[in-house]
């Protein structure tokens, strides 16, 4: 499912118009981006959690060339899936 789809149903699930469902779900996936952004973790209860991971620097080869190379320290977003939500798709529900 891309986001359009995802905005449709959400419209159609609450009797909304698109255009409101659009505005709603933007302003969810922007605040996550905000809090993720100043290094703020984001826990929806039942669904999951968002935090951000630090790397830190390591060494590396480059697999063209075989050349050994300094990776350096980097972040990234991480989405851990609640237990929850997690037993759910196992089941199959």
């Amino acid at each position: 499912m891309n986001r359009a789809q995802f905005i449709e149903k959400f419209a159609n699930k609450n009797d909304i118009p698109i255009k409101m469902a659009d505005k709603i779900v933007s302003t969810i996936l922007n605040e996550i981006k905000n809090a993720l952004i100043q290094e703020k973790r984001v826990e929806i209860r039942g669904f999951g959690s968002f935090s951000v991971k630090e790397y830190k620097p390591y060494s590396g080869r480059n697999p063209k060339t075989g050349e050994k190379i300094e990776i350096k320290k980097k972040s990234a977003p991480v989405f851990k899936v609640s237990k929850i939500y997690k037993n759910d798709l196992i089941k199959g529900k």
